[in-house]
């Protein structure tokens, strides 16, 4: 056991009520906030060290053994998560620094990043379903706040459709969790696991498994995304990229969870499901990438494209498609951050958020508009950049299991993707220029500096997929071979013995 993997989860909790109290005090909220995320960071790069060397860690929560207590789980598949959304809040956290208004910081922005964060770490780290429930609670508190900074009264309209769906969603999840209890009488992962293998493909728990895929549909986006494009268009640049890095990314991690570890008997109707919803989600996302004309619309719908393209990497279901889906959500949590920080400084530069009001940018801002080529080729999968191992292994995955259809629809949607932002690169920022150098706004090297260090780290990502790739393996193995993750928790001996009986 190791009493690490909680502090993910603890110690931004403890920050965040720490910051209330000091309101008034910006500058140290600021010092604090990026020292705790900074911390979380390193704790996780351990975490992962240690994980290559032992093996699934374990947290016992008040000695009680599961599937009695409260247990955390540190895999590699978890604790990549985990270590990629940090670095990525951290970065967001740095533009906010630079670019927020002192009025917005003052609204408690800090301590509800660190909440949101911090639900979002103990979602990806939980051993226990009812705990994930209460994490998405956490994480989603937080983002209501966060959402209407500022009160607009935009932000307020989107809220509110944001607020109900998610309300609804939560109220749908709790009855699934109330039904997954009277079928299997446990709420550990790995029991609730080992109890579905024991039950085979039983239609009660196929129906279960099917409620619980509407759940993590509506908190994913995946079909039901119909709240997404509003609510991820309103808020202030830095917590719009923080939504877009973070917050799907947790429902996905949900599904793929449930439906490599949870439900793995009855395939046939569940990732039939998925791969269905994941292919109408990829069609509706490229035809609202083509038809907006507003760059925040334009990237919401990148989001959802995103969405469906790691969806159908699960509904796959291959060790290699699997290893894909953890490579593209690394690389997607960046990407989508660095597009939406990118969208966010067009925005602010020109005051327009319509492309056909822009253009002419890179010869005022050379710099920037060259890190939004980067990131516009590293959500295409163009190589070296992140984007290309994860489609490339997905792809793989797809022409092993015979999946032509999701193989077709995931590489046409990497066209639309590319198109739809080369479309904003043309028109914004090449043509005759719109902005005046009396009435050019001044980007200073800080502004620019968390785009460019999301930048490095697709670069990274992409180039240093060698060194990544133990990892990423263990993490796919874990997920294809469900037992790992059961031997870990249960102690192997003893849930074997179980079985027999």
């Amino acid at each position: 056991m190791s009493n690490m993997i909680v502090l993910p989860l603890i110690v931004p909790v403890i920050t965040a009520i720490l910051l209330v109290f000091l309101k008034e005090h910006v500058f140290l909220q600021r010092i604090i906030s990026l020292l705790t995320l900074s911390f979380i960071v390193i704790i996780s790069v351990i975490l992962l060290v240690e994980i290559q060397e032992q093996g699934i860690l374990r947290i016992d929560f008040s000695g009680w053994a599961p599937p009695f207590g409260i247990s955390f789980v540190a895999d590699s598949f978890a604790t990549l998560l985990v270590l990629i959304a940090n670095v990525v809040a951290v970065i967001c956290m740095l533009y906010a620094i630079f670019t927020m208004e002192l009025r917005y910081e003052k609204m408690y922005f800090y301590p509800f990043t660190l909440l949101m964060v911090a639900g979002v770490n103990g979602s990806f780290l939980t051993g226990d379903i009812f705990n994930l429930f209460v994490c998405f609670e956490v994480m989603l508190l937080a983002s209501y706040a966060l959402i209407s900074i500022g009160g607009e009264k935009v932000q307020l309209r989107e809220a509110l459709k944001y607020v109900l769906i998610n309300i609804v969603a939560s109220w749908i999840f709790l009855v699934a969790l109330a039904f997954l209890y009277g079928t299997v009488g446990t709420l550990n992962l790995a029991h609730i696991s080992m109890r579905v293998m024991e039950a085979g493909a039983n239609p009660l728990i196929t129906t279960v498994a099917l409620i619980f895929l509407i759940v993590f549909s509506l908190k994913a986006g995946l079909l039901l995304f119909f709240w997404l494009p509003g609510s991820y268009s309103v808020p202030p640049t830095a917590i719009a990229a923080l939504f877009a890095a973070l917050l799907t990314k947790v429902g996905i991690y949900a599904l793929v969870r449930t439906f490599t570890l949870l439900f793995p008997n009855n395939t046939e109707v569940t990732h039939m499901a998925l791969g269905i919803m994941a292919g109408i989600t990829i069609i509706a996302g490229c035809i609202g990438a083509l038809s907006g004309r507003d760059v925040r619309t334009i990237a919401s719908y990148n989001v959802l494209i995103g969405v469906g393209f790691i969806v159908a990497g699960l509904a796959i279901g291959t060790e290699s498609a699997l290893q894909g889906v953890v490579y593209y959500l690394m690389h997607d949590m960046v990407a989508k951050a660095m597009l939406f920080l990118a969208v966010g400084m067009m925005i602010y530069v020109t005051g327009e958020t319509v492309i056909d009001k822009m253009s002419g940018l890179i010869r005022n801002y050379p710099f920037f508009g060259w890190l939004f080529f980067v990131a516009m080729c590293s959500l295409a999968g163009i190589p070296p950049l992140s984007g290309f191992l994860g489609k490339v292994l997905i792809g793989q995955g797809a022409i092993e299991g015979g999946n032509f259809v999701l193989l077709g629809l995931g590489f046409f949607s990497s066209l639309i993707v590319l198109y739809s932002l080369l479309r904003i690169f043309l028109s914004s920022f090449f043509g005759e220029t719109i902005i005046s150098l009396e009435d050019e706004k001044p980007l200073p090297k800080r502004v620019i500096l968390p785009l460019t260090l999301l930048a490095a780290c697709t670069i990274s990502l992409g180039i240093g997929a060698e060194k990544l790739a133990p990892f990423v393996t263990d993490a796919a193995e874990t997920l294809y071979t469900p037992s790992i993750y059961i031997d870990a928790v249960l102690d192997g001996e003893q849930w074997q013995g179980e079985v027999n009986k």
